[in-house]
C-alpha cells in the first residue's frame, strides 16, 4: 500500500515530502495499530485505535455522529480525520476504495481519507487544481489543508 501511494500515485512534486504510515502492533490484542500521513516527517493527520477513545470527549455532542465515528469503519468525514478517529484498518479500507475506482470517484468519495489520497495523486494536474480553486472554500478544513499542500508543491499561488 505505501509503495503504491508514494511511488505510483503521489504527485511528482510531493515525492520525498509526503509519507504514508500504517501499522498493526503484533503484541496488542487484535493487532490494533495506527496510521498517519506525514509532510516532511511531521504528522499532518494521524489516528490510532487506542487514541480514539482518549479523544472521544473532544467530539461534537451529536450522538448520531459519535455512532458513525465509532463504528467498525468509521464514517471518514472531516471531523473523523481532524480528531484522529481512525486506525490502520480504516486506512487500509480507504486505500482499497481509492485503488479500485477512478480518480473522479475518489475525489467525490464520502471517505475523507480517499479524497486526501486523490488530491495528492499525480493524475490531478495543475489545470484541474486551478479549476478547483473557486470551490475549495466550500470544502472541509482537512481537505483544504491537503489542497494547499498540493498547490504549493506545484507552484500554484493564491489558493486555499
Amino acid at each position: 500500500m505505501r509503495n503504491k501511494l508514494e511511488n505510483e500515485y503521489l504527485a511528482y512534486s510531493l515525492r520525498g515530502h509526503i509519507q504514508y504510515f500504517a501499522t498493526s502492533y503484533s503484541k496488542c490484542p487484535d493487532h490494533e495499530g495506527r496510521a498517519a500521513i506525514l509532510l516532511d516527517g511531521k504528522e499532518i493527520v494521524s489516528g490510532s485505535y487506542y487514541e480514539q477513545w482518549s479523544k472521544e470527549h473532544l467530539l461534537p455532542r451529536d450522538e448520531k455522529l459519535k455512532a458513525r465515528l465509532t463504528s467498525v469503519f468509521p464514517f471518514m468525514d472531516d471531523t473523523a480525520v481532524q480528531y484522529g478517529q481512525f486506525d490502520q484498518s480504516c486506512f487500509y479500507h480507504a486505500f482499497n476504495e481509492f485503488d479500485n475506482q477512478s480518480i473522479e470517484q475518489s475525489l467525490a468519495s464520502e471517505n475523507m481519507l480517499v479524497r486526501i489520497f486523490a488530491i495528492l495523486d499525480r493524475r490531478i494536474g495543475k489545470r484541474r487544481l486551478e479549476r478547483m480553486s473557486s470551490m475549495i472554500e466550500k470544502e472541509p478544513e482537512v481537505f483544504q489543508l491537503f489542497y494547499t499542500i498540493r498547490t504549493k508543491s506545484e507552484g500554484i499561488s493564491g489558493q486555499g
